[in-house]
């Protein structure tokens, strides 16, 4: 591991320490993850990817007034899913 000093603006420094609050990453990792995403050419997600976002979404969908087939036929409209289906 190698240790870098970066400068943050203060608003950059409050919406890592919020993030690394709500998923429980520290900043370091966080920033690290950033790099990787914009530098890395296609990398593939580590289990603890995975896991981290799993768990960020988990539930997202419960308090959504329509099911998943629901939402992509009024999106996609004319049946398609069902018809994609064969319903």
């Amino acid at each position: 591991m190698q240790r870098t000093q970066v400068y943050l603006t203060e608003e950059q420094g409050r919406l890592l320490k919020s993030r690394s609050r709500a998923t429980g990453c520290t900043v370091s990792e966080l920033v690290r993850a950033a790099i990787d995403g914009v530098y890395t050419r296609q990398r593939q997600p580590t289990t603890a990817d995975r896991v981290r976002l799993a768990r960020r979404t988990a539930g997202a969908w419960k308090e959504f007034p329509e099911t998943g087939a629901e939402y992509v036929e009024r999106i996609r409209g004319s049946r398609r899913l069902s018809r994609t289906m064969g319903r």
